[in-house]
């Protein structure tokens, strides 16, 4: 990692206290590190660069954690919303057995995965204990403005929707419908396609 990353993922979370999402903050830090990976030409289109910038990211926001747990913070960690929050009172640190949190921090997973890998990942045929957790399920949904039950037609019909209404061409925002973009992959893994 180049030097001084850390404490420029630091500044960019508390730059943003409500949160930001993940595509935000790669290409924040793209700005900061042009001769990164979080820049490098196809960082966020080839899938499997896609996959070790995503993972390389989260690593390092699961390794920062654990050390603002002695400054009673923490971050929350998902692709829609990743923000600083206070560690809750009465924990001493990160002790909760966390799969996703355990995966990220392995860095076997970074050096192992192929671009086969990510293409069946990307498919859906690899399962793991990550599939989607529920607030990340639960942050999803709200994007979508959508309540259980719901099923894969009714998530394609309401992005159809969120698409039509927040596509930049339309006047929309461009972090918005990178949102809805986001929120759609997570429901497409929970739901499937229809």
């Amino acid at each position: 990692m180049p030097a001084g990353f850390e404490s420029q993922l630091l500044a960019q979370l508390r730059a943003h206290p409500d949160g930001i999402d993940e595509f935000s903050l790669i290409r924040a830090l793209a700005g900061i590190f042009p001769r990164s990976l979080f820049a490098a030409p196809g960082a966020l289109r080839e899938p499997l660069m896609l996959f070790q910038t995503h993972f390389l990211l989260f690593h390092m926001l699961h390794r920062l954690s654990y050390q603002l747990a002695m400054d009673h913070m923490e971050i929350e960690v998902h692709a829609l919303r990743i923000r600083l929050i206070p560690r809750k009172p009465g924990t001493n640190g990160i002790v909760e057995q966390d799969p996703l949190r355990s995966y990220y921090l392995d860095w076997n997973q970074w050096l192992t995965t192929q671009s086969e890998d990510v293409h069946l990942l990307l498919l859906g045929v690899l399962q793991g204990p990550f599939s989607v957790p529920p607030d990340e399920l639960a942050a999803a949904l709200a994007v979508f403005d959508l309540q259980e039950p719901i099923d894969a037609a009714l998530v394609k019909k309401r992005y159809r929707i969120l698409a039509q209404t927040h596509h930049p061409d339309k006047g929309g925002e461009p972090g918005k419908i990178q949102a809805v973009n986001q929120a759609l992959l997570i429901l497409q893994r929970y739901y499937g396609k229809s």
